[in-house]
């Protein structure tokens, strides 16, 4: 089955994940997949012993089904490092970039994989559930699409059609959206689902029923909105300013996070751990004043490290996170934010700048290769052991005093006073490590009254999330009708609606 949805952002990575989840416990063999993404949100899958990098929301939906991430279950994953070009992705390895002109010299090559890999899994699995990109309508990239409608009708999928309620518009997003797919398109659209509602579902009663007949298509089921689906976010302008929902303190003060929202932010979800943790505030932010208020700032990953840094110098952000390592309070960089911390950059392969200064505020040098590093990490700091994932082409040299040490001793990262950089993602996901880094940020920024919870489990965080989505599918989908779908696909004779 597909699911699609009236916008980005509707609601088709969590109900995809919800769904995997449902079919998951119910004893049915499921996997996940994303025929092409397009997001800096990334996760390295280990493959044949080797590292590659899928979505993600594929990594959380392969959670979902029991399943340890995999390239096959994302096949192309595009990562913008500009407005006008993105680099491939094709299973898991970095293959070109790609614009608007040359992208269709590519795109047959594209297709032609992730078809190939959806018949793989449909042949090694009980049932596949796919998610499209964007929306479905947009049809002025049509011709050649193999995510949304390309992909139904190459491999004969049933499509359910999530919208958002909260977004407003929602009956006549879904009216439209099947309306402008041309008629081929829209017999394999079967049924829509309501997202993100709020109040009284009766309410909704007499417009699905009068959309129902307006399209002949049922409502498989109206998804409330829940305050605690909020980790792994496609895509970063999904989070509000204030990251998830920060439980209370546990001492007499709270631990103020400040996460630099770069143009080209890559795996925000970095900062996801840190807001699952009780009494620590984590905003996202672009006002230089937010970061002289902030107790710990980080400086996320960047698909485009050299632009972002000269983004930072123009906004007087770059100002406001030196005065505040020169006042003596706490800063961590990871990835590209790390690299921004560095004395120099020298950058022949993104922004092919050359060398450019970094902020000086920790002493190395970084050297971007042609060649990417993608691979799963782990080391120890502070006592505790750490787990990771490298994604990055830049290369640093290594610090006198690194941040993390490997099992075989060398060092990672750097840290120098109150300056912290790794080229780590995912390291505060290791309970033991971010309970010791934020006890040290609190005391580096003299948050004496802040206590660390000492039971917080990210994993488990996680995992109940995962748990919810499947409630939620359960408790609100017309489960029986999915089912049917999966198993039999889209009824034959559904209606054509608009003026074709």
């Amino acid at each position: 089955m597909l699911v699609a949805g009236t916008t980005s952002d509707a609601g088709k990575s969590v109900l995809t994940t919800g769904i995997c989840r449902w079919l998951w416990r119910n004893g049915v063999r499921v996997a996940p997949f994303k025929a092409q993404n397009m997001s800096n949100n990334s996760a390295v899958a280990v493959d044949g012993g080797t590292g590659g990098e899928i979505g993600r929301a594929q990594a959380l939906q392969a959670a979902a089904c029991g399943l340890a991430p995999s390239v096959r279950f994302n096949p192309v994953l595009l990562k913008p490092g500009s407005d006008l070009s993105s680099q491939v992705v094709l299973l898991g390895e970095v293959v070109g970039s790609v614009d608007a002109g040359n992208f269709r010299m590519v795109r047959d090559t594209l297709r032609a994989t992730a078809l190939d890999t959806l018949t793989g899994l449909r042949r090694d699995f009980d049932a596949v559930i796919c998610e499209g990109a964007g929306s479905p309508t947009e049809i002025n990239l049509r011709d050649g699409d193999f995510v949304n409608m390309g992909l139904a009708r190459a491999a004969n999928l049933p499509v359910t059609v999530v919208g958002d309620i909260d977004r407003g518009g929602l009956f006549a997003a879904l009216y439209g959206t099947l309306a402008l797919l041309e008629p081929a398109d829209q017999a394999l659209v079967a049924g829509f689902v309501v997202n993100k509602f709020r109040g009284d579902a009766g309410l909704l009663r007499p417009g699905l029923d009068r959309l129902t007949e307006l399209t002949g298509r049922p409502f498989h089921g109206v998804l409330p909105w829940h305050v605690d689906v909020w980790l792994d976010a496609e895509d970063a302008l999904a989070y509000g300013r204030v990251l998830g929902r920060p439980g209370p303190a546990l001492g007499t003060q709270w631990l103020r996070v400040a996460v630099v929202r770069l143009p080209r932010i890559s795996n925000a979800t970095d900062a996801e751990a840190l807001a699952a943790e009780p009494g620590v505030r984590v905003r996202l932010t672009v006002e230089p004043g937010e970061l002289a208020d902030a107790d710990l700032v980080v400086l996320p990953g960047t698909k485009s490290t050299v632009d972002d840094l000269e983004w930072l110098r123009a906004t007087g952000l770059a100002d406001a996170v030196l005065a505040h390592a020169a006042a003596g309070r706490p800063l961590v960089g990871i990835c590209g934010g790390f690299q921004m911390l560095a004395e120099e950059l020298t950058d022949h392969v993104e922004s092919r700048r050359g060398t450019v200064a970094g902020l000086g505020l920790l002493p190395v040098r970084v050297t971007f290769d042609a060649a990417k590093t993608v691979a799963p990490a782990e080391g120890t700091a502070f006592g505790q052991p750490v787990a990771g994932y490298e994604i990055h082409h830049g290369r640093a040299t290594d610090a006198a005093d690194p941040f993390i040490r490997r099992p075989d001793g060398t060092g990672e990262g750097a840290r120098t006073g109150a300056v912290f950089g790794t080229h780590w993602h995912g390291a505060f996901e290791s309970d033991g490590f971010r309970r010791a880094f934020l006890a040290e940020a609190a005391r580096l920024a003299g948050r004496t009254g802040f206590v660390v919870a000492a039971d917080t489990r990210y994993g488990a965080v996680r995992e109940r999330m995962i748990d919810l989505l499947g409630d939620l599918v359960e408790e609100h989908l017309d489960t029986v009708a999915l089912r049917r779908l999966i198993e039999e696909g889209a009824p034959a004779g559904l209606p054509v609606v608009g003026a074709w």
